[in-house]
């Protein structure tokens, strides 16, 4: 088993990746690895509706989203970490979240299907709890379990060296990291004994204009 951490910060190894870095340690305490992935400084576009994800099976923009979502299938739960800037994600996050999760559902692919997933913030004082609400909102939507911890998932500090001296942020990212380990290896022993996903039922987009 395997999650995956994505960076959603410009600065790679900033305050957001020192946040992760702690999931990665507990993580591995508890016999799950997990890799980085850093969406990088480069600009992404945010998704124009073109719907040719539906087509192409990946996004028309060839960028950190296809690399993305070509590897999510590979893994069993995912940590998205992002810096706050005007209390909610930064928008290079924005952009590659609405593609990624957008093209995984249309291609039909639907790698995050039923997975454990977990939103982290990191900010130098307010703002979090709404970022917070915004990045969960993609798990839902993906039919995904949303990880938890004792506390909201979030760091404080302006730089890495403050985010270390949060020791309650540090104990939060500890225990998100164990509950996700906890779900993970739930979630294995259910399928080794049979039990089958729920039943999927047909969608229904409802329009309530008349």
């Amino acid at each position: 088993m395997k999650v995956m951490l994505i960076n959603g910060s410009p600065n790679e190894h900033g305050c957001t990746h020192t946040a992760l870095s702690v999931i990665k340690e507990t993580l591995a305490a508890e016999g799950i690895a997990a890799d980085f992935f850093w969406i990088g400084k480069k600009p992404l576009s945010g998704c124009i509706a073109c719907k040719k994800c539906a087509e192409l099976g990946r996004c028309v923009f060839d960028d950190k989203v296809n690399e993305f979502t070509s590897l999510a299938a590979e893994y069993d739960g995912f940590v998205f970490g992002s810096p706050v800037y005007y209390a909610g994600m930064n928008g290079a996050m924005k952009s590659f979240m609405d593609r990624a999760f957008y093209s995984a559902s249309k291609s039909g692919r639907e790698p995050f299907y039923l997975k454990p997933a977990s939103a982290v913030v990191s900010a130098r004082r307010a703002g979090t709890t709404s970022a917070l609400d915004q990045i969960n909102k993609y798990f839902l939507y993906a039919q995904m379990t949303v990880v938890s911890s004792r506390y909201w998932n979030m760091v404080h500090g302006n730089k890495p060296e403050e985010v270390l001296k949060d020791e309650e942020g540090l104990q939060i990212m500890r225990v998100l990291a164990r509950n996700m380990a906890w779900l993970l290896k739930i979630k294995e022993a259910g399928e080794k004994a049979g039990i089958k996903p729920p039943r999927r039922e047909e969608k229904i987009n409802y329009n309530y204009i008349r």
